[in-house]
């Protein structure tokens, strides 16, 4: 398995990077014929190659396992959520702009050393759980989308899982196949109505093991009403209590500003990640959130702590990207994952779809990358004891 390694043309670090006994450069440029024996191989996997392979009367259909070279690479089955695959060269590209340096240091987009995330045991019983913030006050950075796949990823590695809506333009629930109008009862309704149980608004999400707190425009008034109640702040903290002990995590979907009802998310979380777009509007406003999550964590929740700022729509081919990502990670460090999201155009495709990438498509780089994401956050966002 190795989801961790975005390689252009899938290459895997450690491998030779000749075919049949010619030298070539990382693209693999410059073959006009490829035969049985060179499909498969790091030198053919690019872009260019496969374009010159589609040429010829060989096709890897046709071929053994063994001809094709899986068997040496270990590839397994297709179906298996951890099984490495050969992801779309162009898109791989984005991340990983030095395929050589890559491959023979295993340094990850962040430009430090890629560790390996192992694939989490079972557990044995559940909750109770964790709680996360999706939080950035900058709106359109991958809250949403950051959200609905690394619940599903989670979920896939056999985690219970409560995704809040906690924004009201409902984008969770519409990325879930929820209509918000459609709705009688959300979060605003648990958080305003006394005798109203969370039993009465979850909804069972198409993702087993992943369930949702739905929201729309209503949960809009929440925040002019809950400014005359008594601790407005732990409302949300309050309503979730009952839910824990059935969870292994539950992940906040934040509204893209800093008012009372962020305020309110930050105070029912342990943790909070912060999705960063790499650009440098997106860069501009981390400080002043980190300097929100310190104020609540003085005065309200001295459990918050910031678990992790992850790179999202990220495409080393610009400068621009490259810049902003050497950035946070010189100003944050070990703050920030070594996972990094990239741009695809699968993304908007699963929004429209209403799924998360994971089961929409399994085997693309951006369902790996938040499988990857997940077992990070399992390794450094450890349970409530």
């Amino acid at each position: 398995m190795n989801e961790s390694t975005f390689a252009p043309g899938g290459g895997q670090p450690g491998l030779a990077e000749h075919v049949s006994g010619q030298p070539t450069d990382d693209t693999g440029a410059g073959y006009s014929t490829v035969g049985a024996e060179e499909i498969g191989t790091v030198a053919v996997r690019t872009f260019e190659a496969r374009q010159a392979a589609a040429q010829t009367p060989v096709y890897e259909a046709d071929l053994s396992a063994q001809q094709l070279g899986y068997a040496e690479f270990a590839y397994g089955s297709y179906d298996d959520p951890d099984a490495e695959y050969e992801p779309d060269p162009e898109y791989a590209a984005t991340l990983a702009p030095d395929a050589a340096r890559q491959r023979r240091e295993r340094i990850g987009p962040t430009g430090r050393p890629q560790p390996y995330f192992p694939i989490p045991a079972p557990l044995a019983e559940h909750g109770p759980a964790k709680i996360i913030a999706m939080c950035n006050q900058k709106g359109g950075v991958g809250k949403t989308t950051s959200t609905i796949n690394l619940g599903a990823a989670l979920a896939e590695y056999g985690r219970r899982v409560l995704l809040v809506d906690f924004d009201p333009q409902g984008a969770l629930s519409v990325g879930l196949g929820v209509n918000p109008m459609e709705l009688d009862v959300t979060v605003y309704n648990l958080l305003m109505e006394r005798g109203l149980t969370a039993d009465e608004v979850l909804l069972k999400t198409a993702v087993p093991g992943m369930d949702l707190l739905p929201s729309n425009i209503d949960l809009s008034a929440a925040e002019v009403q809950l400014v005359s109640e008594v601790a407005r702040e732990s409302a949300l903290a309050r309503a979730l209590k009952p839910l824990l002990p059935d969870y292994d995590y539950v992940i906040i979907d934040c509204q893209p500003s800093l008012g009372l009802l962020t305020v309110n998310a930050l105070t029912a979380a342990h943790s909070v990640i912060v999705p960063l777009e790499c650009e440098f509007f997106a860069l501009r406003g981390v400080a002043l959130l980190t300097e929100t999550i310190e104020k609540v964590c003085e005065r309200l929740n001295p459990e918050l702590r910031l678990d992790g700022i992850l790179a999202t729509m990220y495409d080393s081919r610009t400068v621009h990207s490259r810049e902003v990502l050497a950035r946070v990670v010189e100003a944050f460090g070990e703050h920030v994952f070594h996972t990094v999201i990239g741009r695809t155009v699968r993304f908007p495709e699963t929004t429209v779809a209403g799924e998360p990438i994971t089961t929409y498509a399994t085997n693309s780089v951006g369902a790996a990358a938040y499988r990857q994401l997940a077992r990070e956050v399992l390794d450094r966002c450890r349970p409530v004891e």
